[in-house]
């Protein structure tokens, strides 16, 4: 039987979000990758991003039916909150714990960071979803 996706959901999604996107908001070699990092590289973030969402949540779950789940422009609701908790708990960690200004990082530097990041943070994210 599938499983509903609700505001528990996205919870639990924050909750592992969170606790996997510390570590790499806070890393100084993440700082110094990013700073390398073309915008040609970056886009892979984002499309990294995308395809460990769709298979974390829809491949490596048997009881996910992707064509029963409620979507905003055909994109099922559960992704779409996925990948927006994974990119948005990078961004308030490294907003809330001044990364930016503390690694003397510019803009275009702290973007790079949370496309990094984002990947890890899904992770979590996703697992939480899967496990709870």
């Amino acid at each position: 039987m599938a499983k509903r996706f609700s505001v528990t959901d996205t919870a639990q999604q924050m909750v592992g979000g969170f606790f996997l996107a510390g570590p790499f908001v806070v890393t100084e070699e993440v700082w110094r990758l990013a700073e390398n990092m073309s915008l040609f590289h970056s886009f892979f973030t984002v499309l990294i991003v995308i395809i460990i969402g769709y298979g974390a949540l829809y491949k490596a779950d048997v009881n996910r039916d992707l064509e029963k789940e409620m979507g905003v422009a055909g994109i099922p609701l559960r992704l779409v909150s996925l990948i927006l908790v994974s990119y948005l708990s990078v961004s308030v960690l490294i907003f809330v714990l001044t990364a930016p200004q503390t690694f003397d990082a510019t803009n275009l530097t702290t973007l790079k960071v949370v496309g990094i990041a984002s990947i890890f943070s899904e992770i979590g994210a996703a697992t939480a979803d899967t496990i709870f």
